[in-house]
């Protein structure tokens, strides 16, 4: 029997599964691979990180099945698949629809007889929250090659999210995104409505207070000495009758050195004698 027909196998069962709700063996309309619900395979399923507080699908985590599948057959048995599907189990009265069907895992796990083998089935699912019903089935074969379908998992499970924390990087991300749009409306509404609301301070003063800062508060100006200069703000005054402000220019430009002559060394030239 090829891999085709036991997929397409596992996936009739388990849609038999769901709508006729039965628990243990599912019969499968298929010539070629009949179903015995006298088959002596036990299979018990439980989620070992799911069942604290009932069991929960978690988005974008993979959910852990383990099936625990005891052989009470004289013969051994092969597992062949494990599959499952999801199923919505309040429709109000109306048969239940298929919402989702899981990945199908192949095993080919041999089990000898009177023994117990343990298989971990992993599903992971990207729903809406909700609450569905979980069907899993596990086709077996027996030494003639005839594969049986058997329910191991019929109950209805939670869908949920994951726990957001504070030091995920998509929620630090999101959080500075939102702070620098935040800080930019801000801004805008301040230079915008906010300042024009305040007087804004000149920079300089008048005229005469410059004139105290450039000479550095010391000299004392006489008003009928100050000499107005044209500015932009105001006139500018000075402390001497020059139309200039000479604080503002190096002492060694203003105190120019004197030329001092140098004295000739050389021999006097002797006075003419005029004869008469």
């Amino acid at each position: 029997m090829g891999f085709s027909h036991l997929a397409t196998l596992l996936l009739l069962s388990l849609r038999a599964c769901s709508t006729l709700a039965q628990v243990q063996v599912e019969e499968v309309e298929d010539d070629d691979a009949p179903t015995s619900p006298n088959l002596a395979v036990q299979i018990s399923t439980s989620f070992p990180s799911s069942e604290i507080f009932g069991i929960k699908l978690v988005n974008g985590h993979p959910t852990q099945s383990l099936l625990s599948i005891q052989n009470d057959e004289p013969d051994p048995v092969t597992v062949v698949f494990i599959g499952g599907s999801l199923w919505a189990s309040d429709l109000r009265g109306k048969s239940p629809q298929i919402v989702k069907n899981l990945t199908t895992a192949r095993f080919n796990v041999a089990i000898p007889a009177g023994a117990k083998e343990s298989i971990s089935y992993s599903f992971t699912t990207e729903l809406h929250p909700q609450e569905l019903k979980l069907n899993l089935a596990v086709v077996v074969q027996d030494k003639k090659g005839i594969a049986f379908t058997l329910q191991a998992f019929n109950e209805t499970v939670s869908v949920v999210e994951p726990d957001t924390s504070i030091f995920d990087p998509q929620i630090i991300f999101l959080y500075l995104v939102l702070l620098i749009i935040f800080g930019g409306t801000c801004y805008f509404i301040y230079s915008t409505w906010i300042s024009t609301l305040f007087p804004q301070k000149r920079r300089g003063g008048k005229g005469g207070e410059r004139a105290k800062k450039s000479s550095g508060g010391l000299k004392n100006v006489d008003p009928s000495d100050q000499v107005s200069v044209l500015g932009a703000d105001g006139p500018a005054v000075t402390t001497s009758s020059k139309a200039y402000d000479e604080s503002w220019i190096p002492q060694h430009h203003i105190n120019k050195p004197e030329t001092r002559r140098v004295k000739n060394s050389g021999p006097k030239p002797k006075a003419k004698v005029e004869l008469k």
